[in-house]
């Protein structure tokens, strides 16, 4: 199994694959009850470096190049069962570069889900406060928004473990700009929060513009993670199994 995606509960036998894609200083942990919420899918979450098991590697700094790598741990799973993505917050982005890179050498993906983030050709300002923010602050940041791992930023030891990824991909998205070209050829849904503090629920309808397929947005309750206390299992499931199609090559 590559380093880039964890498996917790393979399911040969789900008609569906669901690749997910963490948050900025997320790690695949965020998505671990999801197996268990989706038990007719396949669940893979997306472990970016200088986390989880990639603790020794240094963290990410650019989006693109990740991208690349994570679409080629991605290929492997592709041609058979429909494979579709979900991000969340810079997840989403990195969900969308991944997709294009696949689309770009004759890959299809079934489906993207872009949770809690602005379309990838817009300003993003939470990365850019971020960016220019000290390690202490950025951390206190993310803790304020509820995000998992922000949980263990109070224990002082396990903040110095987790500080230089989290401030590493912020700065990362900062850095982040959106490329033209081809839009996607898959359905794309948008899911915002309408407490969410980062992203308003209009902001989210520029992801129609990324792609030739169907687009749809969905508000639901909640603030910028609404999804730990409120995953959106049943809005994937209807969102799949009204327009799966196979994926390959």
């Amino acid at each position: 199994m590559s380093a880039w995606l964890k498996c917790t509960t393979p399911r040969p036998e789900a008609e569906h694959r669901l690749i997910c894609f963490p948050h900025a200083g997320g790690s695949p942990s965020f998505y671990h009850p999801w197996a268990a919420g989706l038990p007719s899918y396949e669940i893979h979450a997306v472990c970016y470096p200088g986390r989880a098991a990639r603790l020794a590697e240094p963290p990410p700094t650019e989006l693109l190049t990740m991208a690349a790598g994570i679409a080629d741990a991605v290929r492997p799973l592709l041609g058979g069962r429909p494979v579709a993505f979900l991000g969340h917050s810079m997840g989403a982005v990195v969900a969308y570069e991944t997709a294009r890179v696949l689309e770009a050498d004759g890959h299809r993906i079934s489906h993207l889900f872009a949770s809690g983030a602005r379309a990838p050709q817009l300003p993003h300002p939470e990365a850019s406060k971020a960016s220019d923010l000290d390690d202490d602050a950025v951390a206190d940041a993310l803790a304020s928004l509820g995000g998992t791992d922000a949980e263990l930023l109070a224990d002082p030891e396990v903040r110095e473990l987790i500080l230089p990824y989290v401030c590493g991909d912020y700065r990362m998205f900062d850095a982040y700009v959106h490329r033209p070209g081809p839009a996607l050829s898959c359905d794309v849904t948008a899911i915002a929060a309408d407490s969410d503090p980062l992203v308003a629920p209009s902001q989210t309808d520029g992801w129609a513009a990324v792609t030739g397929g169907r687009f749809t947005r969905h508000t639901v309750p909640g603030d910028h993670f609404y999804l730990t206390p409120n995953p959106p299992y049943l809005l994937v499931e209807a969102a799949l199994a009204s327009g799966a199609v196979p994926s390959g090559g």
